[in-house]
């Protein structure tokens, strides 16, 4: 009797893992040259993170023709088993918006590493967790999921602590931290159940084994399947996980701030994807459910407190922004719920919205940025008037804003959230529908509100006083709105580039 060996012997498509070893690469080569280079040639590592990101965007080009795979066991000669990495669509969206996501923000951090922050390692954590990030929805197994998330986690917990001296930035790291090591224990220990009852840890074998579980077995997988979702639930701020995010986001240095609202997401809804859609799809009568529930509550909550944010202007903008991030969190859930009722094709509308999401949430963020260089308390009430003074960044945020909100000219807003919500209506979950269109309402007053004061009247003395200690706007900052708000009117324009791509989006 001839019985099959599984070989450990594999073989690395380094064609396929360049996006992250290229990030990775650059973060290392960034470190070493921080020991060498003089304090006055510190911003020249900026660049190199910077021109390092720009490579790692451009290897994705080759790996467009089609899907690639490596890290692969093989249990019979001349088949493929199972494999750890696989660069398919899915995997090539995800890094595409993280690598643009990773990018705009190291422009947006290039004026602060010159002045408040250490550049070295500010470039090392922030390329790490941009590794990490780009990882992660290429992982085909349980084991390469948890190292990309904890790649991609624990760089951010230092970047969010990076200001020397400053309570509020290492409270928000303390808080970020632990609240993050305990969802990835609970993680570890579904992980544990799964491997348990399947004896693997890849991705298609685990759905194929679950199919023929034993019965004694049956409570152990559905506890597996449950823990397993929290880690990632976690990092997508789903409540009632969602605690961290403002504190957090205030605590962190700006550009950290958008970094975690974007590509921080992004790693949680790309593992979230993979263990529900690739490793469970035949529990979907277990993660259906409460993804659903997931997504009613984090857009509720989320909304609400966006809402009493800006119902007095001494609160943060920033903190404004965590909320609302949190709310666009629950319709970025809603197609991942759907999924279970009636297909990976909706799985699609996450990606385009997401994609959509990156653009204009961290071009928001470079206008607080901007705003933030005279008023550092960052209060709505600062906004007053800015299109008096800065008319560009006021014509900026308020497009972004619309577009946050769905309302034209921000039509890639709309369409995105007229994509998500088709999707829960065709899954039969209308009333998920429903409670996504009155979060859609609720969060057009916030949103309209915040645009609204930005083309009202200043008072005199306030216009004088910053018309005289109004500080010129980096050419780098400045560039970073640019391009995001030209992304956003192409997106608005031509929708159909964004919706296409992401329709592609299927294992």
């Amino acid at each position: 009797m001839t019985v099959a060996v599984q070989s450990l012997v594999q073989s690395v498509d380094w064609l396929a893992i360049a996006p992250p070893v290229i990030t990775a690469a650059t973060g290392l080569l960034v470190l070493v040259a921080d020991l060498f280079v003089s304090e006055k040639r510190k911003p020249l590592l900026g660049w190199f993170a910077v021109a390092g990101l720009v490579a790692a965007l451009v290897s994705l080009l080759p790996l467009l023709d089609g899907d690639r795979s490596t890290f692969c066991l093989t249990a019979v000669p001349g088949r493929s088993g199972a494999c750890s990495y696989s660069a398919d669509h899915f995997a090539l969206a995800i890094q595409l918006l993280v690598l643009v996501g990773a990018l705009l923000t190291a422009l947006l951090s290039l004026p602060e590493t010159r002045q408040k922050l250490p550049a070295g390692e500010f470039w090392f954590l922030l390329l790490s967790s941009a590794a990490g990030a780009a990882l992660l929805p290429a992982a085909r197994d349980l084991a390469t999921l948890v190292v990309a998330l904890e790649v991609a986690s624990l760089p951010a917990f230092a970047l969010v602590g990076l200001r020397r001296g400053d309570r509020l930035s290492s409270e928000a790291a303390l808080k970020f931290f632990l609240s993050s090591v305990a969802a990835t224990a609970v993680t570890l220990l579904g992980v544990s159940f799964v491997y348990a009852a399947t004896g693997t840890l890849h991705l298609t074998e685990i759905a194929a084994r679950l199919d023929d579980v034993p019965a004694q077995l049956g409570t152990l997988v559905d506890a597996g399947v449950a823990l397993t979702l929290v880690g990632f639930a976690f990092k997508t701020a789903a409540v009632p996980f969602h605690f961290w995010v403002p504190d957090t986001y205030v605590g962190a240095p700006l550009p950290v701030a958008a970094y975690l609202s974007v590509v921080g997401k992004a790693v949680g809804f790309s593992g979230l994807i993979l263990v529900t859609v690739v490793a469970f799809p035949s529990y979907a009568r277990v993660w259906g459910p409460a993804v659903a529930v997931f997504a009613a509550l984090t857009m509720t909550v989320g909304n609400a407190a966006a809402l009493r944010q800006s119902a007095t202007r001494s609160f943060s903008a920033v903190r404004l922004l965590a909320w609302s991030s949190v709310g666009q969190a629950g319709y970025l859930l809603v197609p991942i719920a759907a999924a279970a009722y009636s297909g990976n094709h909706q799985i699609g509308s996450t990606v385009a919205y997401a994609l959509m999401y990156v653009v204009v949430n961290l071009g928001a963020f470079a206008v607080v940025a901007v705003v933030s260089r005279s008023h550092p308390l960052n209060r709505i009430a600062d906004y007053r008037g800015l299109y008096a003074t800065r008319p560009l960044a006021a014509l900026s945020l308020g497009f972004f804003l619309l577009c946050l909100a769905g309302l034209p000219p921000g039509i890639i807003g709309l369409f995105a959230k007229v994509t998500v919500f088709q999707t829960a209506v065709e899954a039969g979950l209308g009333w998920l529908a429903v409670v996504m269109a009155v979060n859609v309402v609720i969060a057009l007053y916030y949103y309209l509100q915040w645009t609204a004061i930005l083309f009202r009247a200043p008072e005199r003395v306030e216009e004088e006083a910053e018309a005289a200690a109004r500080p010129r706007i980096p050419a780098v900052l400045a560039t970073t709105i640019g391009l995001t708000a030209v992304a956003g009117i192409v997106l608005s324009v031509a929708p159909q580039l964004i919706l296409r791509f992401a329709s592609g989006t299927l294992f």
